[in-house]
C-alpha cells in the first residue's frame, strides 16, 4: 500500500526534504546536482510513500517564465521526477505525473519539462509533446539559443496558443537552464 501526498516545499519537514533528496541522488545515480535540487524547490511536490513512510517516488512543479511570440507566460515546469529503483514499473511515476499535470492544468498557461531518453517514454505515453521549434534562454548577456535542449523539451498542452516558428525563451537560472 502506498500514499500519494501533494505539498508545497514549505509544508515538507527538513527530514522529508532530506529523504526526497536521497531518493533523487539514488535514482539519478549520483548525477543530481545541488542546482538540480534547487530547481525542484519552491513549488508543489508530489510524493509517494510506502506504509513505513519510505519515499518511493517524487516530482515537483515550479513556476517559470517563458517568452513566446511577444508574450510572457507563467509556466508549470516539472522537475525532479524519480522513482526508487526497486519500486519501478508499478505505475508510481504515472501517479506522480497525473498529480503534477493536475497542478499544471489548474494553475499555469502550459507545462514544460526537459526529458532524458529514459524519461521521454513516460512523458510521451501521458500526452506530453516534444516542442518542434527552437529553445532559448534569456541569459545575463541576452537571448541564448539552447540547441542541446531542442528535441528534449516537452510541453503539456494548456491554454496558451503556441506556434513552432516562434521560439520558446525560458528564464535564466544557475546550473542546467532547462
Amino acid at each position: 500500500m502506498t500514499t500519494l501526498r501533494t505539498a508545497h516545499t514549505a509544508d515538507l519537514t527538513r527530514a522529508e526534504l532530506a529523504a526526497v533528496r536521497a531518493l533523487l541522488d539514488d535514482a539519478f545515480e549520483g548525477d543530481f546536482s545541488d542546482e538540480d535540487w534547487d530547481h525542484g524547490l519552491g513549488g508543489i511536490h508530489v510524493c509517494v510513500q510506502d506504509n513505513a513512510g519510505v519515499f518511493l517516488a517524487h516530482g515537483s512543479v515550479v513556476q517559470r517564465r517563458v517568452l513566446h511570440a511577444g508574450r510572457s507566460y507563467r509556466v508549470g515546469y516539472v522537475e525532479a521526477v524519480a522513482v526508487r529503483a526497486d519500486a519501478r514499473r508499478r505505475g508510481l511515476g504515472g501517479q506522480v505525473m497525473a498529480a503534477l499535470e493536475r497542478v499544471v492544468e489548474g494553475a499555469y498557461a502550459f507545462g514544460a519539462l526537459s526529458a532524458s531518453e529514459e524519461g521521454a517514454t513516460l512523458y510521451t505515453a501521458r500526452g506530453w509533446q516534444v516542442w518542434p521549434g527552437r529553445i532559448a534562454a534569456l541569459s545575463p548577456s541576452g537571448i541564448h539559443r539552447m540547441r542541446e535542449e531542442e528535441g528534449t523539451t516537452f510541453l503539456w498542452p494548456g491554454r496558451a496558443e503556441l506556434s513552432p516558428p516562434d521560439e520558446l525563451v525560458f528564464d535564466w537560472r544557475d546550473g542546467d537552464v532547462l
